[in-house]
Formats: C-alpha cells, structure tokens, sequence
C-alpha cells in the first residue's frame, strides 16, 4: 500500500518562531476577464502577486498551492470585479484557518481602449498600465484601484520666453514700416516668423483610488475619461493632420507645470466619490536631464502619505 506524501509546511516545526505580515506568490502570469462598467468584459494577460498573513508563530509556512489554485479558477470561471476579488481573499483565508487572518492580492495588466481622434473621426488603440490591490485585514475590505495616464505638459515658461523671441523677430522685420496685413500673415507661416517653440515632453499621471465601500463594480474608462479631460492633452492613438494641429492647440491652451497638473486632478478627485486617492506627477523634462515631480493626497486620516 503506497505511503501518504509527507507535508511538512503542515507538520515539520519551524526552524524559528514568529508570526509574519504576508507571505505567498508573486509574479503569477494569469489571463482574466475584466469586467469594468461601460465595458464589455475585456480580456487581459496579468501578473498577479497573492499572499497571505502568517499568524500562528509556531506553523512551519503557508499553503501556496491554495492560493494559485483559488486564483486559476478566478481566472478560468468568473470575471474579475470587486465582488470576485473578495470572495477570491475570504477564500485564501478560509483556506488557511487556524494560520492566516488577512489576505491580499494585486494585480496587474495593460488594459486596452478604443479611443478616438480629436477632431477626424478616426479611433485606435491605447493602452493604460492598471494594478488592482485588494486587501481584506482585521476584517476590513479595501480595494485600490491604480491607473496611469499619459499626457503631454508644455512649459507655461518656455512658452513665454518663445513668444518673447517672436516678438521680438517681429520688431525686427517690421520695426519703422506700415504694417500690410498680407505681408505679416505670410511672415507668421514661416521659419522666420515663428522664430522659437516651447519645450513640452512626455508625462504620466500615476493615479490610485480607494474604491467606496460595497462598490459594485470597477469604473475604469470613467476614471481614465474623466482625467485626460481634465489634462486636456492625453497622448493620441489614431492621428490625421488635423488631429495633430488640434494637439499643437491644445498644448498650446494648456500650458502647465507639475504643480498645475497636480492640483487639476486634486480638484477633480476631490469631487468624486473615493475614499482616498493619490496623485503622482511624473513630466520627463525635454529641457533638463531630471525630472519634475509633484504629489497630491487627498488628506483623510489614516489614508495615503504622499
């Protein structure tokens, strides 16, 4: 009669004593079906971290295999929303009893979008950097919800000083001579008339939420929606002529420091229903080697330090 395998996670004593905070997998390459409102469920390959507490000083270590196996049948039978997630932690628990209290899990995938063009028509895709973190601890549920949004952010400085060259271009061209309309049209169209451009770069907007209690669903595309319209310069997808002019316009009209990019999604997130939120600023300078960075919180007790 063959012998039972041993476990020694469950029998063999610990080498050392104590309890730990989590322990568990990380990096567990799973494909989900993210359900998100105003979404049809989207499919997505993700990186999943799962862990548990170790709160038994005496036990030996976890069951791992029951944290990957309770993730694989999320992943092959149920979408993941904010009522999965939380029966995926009470059931890494429950899994546990008798050595762990709380559970986390995060996640993380490219979510992508349809997004249209400024003004052609057009659409194509984008793809936004998201993590999901949810915590059951003490019997307390919190859910983060974390996205980046990339934009463009022209220097309200450089702008400035451009506008003074080309100022000062014009005085030279047409200092002492009658001003003909024709004439000083046709200038502005060129090399010689536009003398200077003002520096603009890259950006990310590094976003976190916490999700209100009993939420019932994520709400991703309104999270991202509601931010680059507020940035007003998100980076495009699908780009026409004309498209490109109206983004040259639109940096133009919303020239902005770090500072200002912080304080807009402060302002704007303050006006939402999260919990908590937190804001990195991230504008990968043109004109310097380093970057410029700004942070926002929204300030509550307990929540997010900046």
């Amino acid at each position: 009669m063959p012998t039972s395998m041993p476990d020694i996670a469950h029998s063999a004593a610990a080498l050392k004593t104590g309890t730990l905070d989590w322990v568990g997998m990380g990096d567990i390459e799973l494909p989900f079906q993210f359900a998100s409102k105003g979404l049809n469920d989207i499919p997505v390959t993700a990186k999943a971290d799962a862990f548990v507490s170790l709160d038994k000083a005496d036990a030996k270590g976890i069951h791992m295999s029951r944290l990957y196996l309770a993730l694989d049948k999320l992943s092959c039978e149920q979408s993941l929303s904010p009522e999965t997630l939380t029966a995926l932690l009470d059931q890494f628990i429950t899994t546990h009893e008798g050595l762990s209290g709380s559970a986390r899990v995060i996640i993380k995938f490219d979510l992508p979008l349809r997004r249209a063009s400024l003004l052609s028509g057009k659409q194509g895709w984008k793809s936004y950097p998201v993590t999901i973190t949810a915590t059951l601890k003490e019997q307390k549920l919190s859910i983060e919800l974390a996205v980046d949004v990339t934009y463009s952010s022209t220097c309200p400085c450089s702008a400035a000083l451009a506008r003074q060259l080309i100022q000062n271009a014009f005085e030279e061209k047409f200092a002492g001579q009658p001003l003909d309309h024709e004439s000083v049209h046709a200038w502005l169209g060129t090399t010689e008339g536009i003398v200077a451009t003002p520096h603009s770069q890259r950006s990310i907007a590094n976003i976190k939420v916490q999700l209100p209690q009993g939420a019932p669903d994520f709400d991703i595309k309104a999270l991202i929606d509601i931010a680059e319209q507020e940035l007003q310069t998100p980076v495009q997808a699908a780009v026409k002529r004309e498209d490109e002019q109206e983004f040259a316009r639109l940096n133009g009209q919303n020239l902005m420091f770090c500072e200002d990019a912080a304080r807009k999604l402060k302002a704007l997130l303050n006006q939402q229903n999260f919990a908590d939120f937190f804001v990195k600023i991230n504008h990968y300078e043109s004109l310097h080697a380093h970057d410029a960075v700004a942070y926002a919180v929204k300030g509550i007790t307990g929540g997010y330090k900046a």
